[in-house]
């Protein structure tokens, strides 16, 4: 999708906007300036804590840091489950005990 679709979908949100989140690294599309869903999702979020919630700018750095280590770590925690779940009944069994 490109940045004028974008911002139609947002109150409030101008090119400008979306340009200065790209610049600051807070938003990174793939390729060029076409964003994928992932990208089109991260702009509502910081459309919502800066016009919505009305935080700072200075803030945001820090919020979408947490949120990534978040979903990395989320991530990492499903990669774990898989391979939990490759495991013998009796290796499973010793892991939940383990956990609980």
């Amino acid at each position: 999708m490109r940045i004028a679709a974008i911002v139609a979908r947002f109150d409030g949100l101008r090119e400008t906007d979306v340009l200065g989140w790209v610049e600051r690294g807070w938003v990174r599309p793939e390729d060029g300036m076409v964003f994928e869903d992932i990208d089109i999702a991260r702009i509502g979020l910081i459309h919502e804590l800066i016009f919505r919630m009305d935080l700072r700018e200075d803030a945001i750095p820090l919020i979408l840091s947490l949120l990534d280590q978040v979903y990395e770590l989320r991530g990492s925690l499903r990669s774990v489950l898989r391979a939990i779940e490759t495991q013998p009944a009796p290796v499973r069994e010793t892991i939940l005990a383990a956990i609980r």
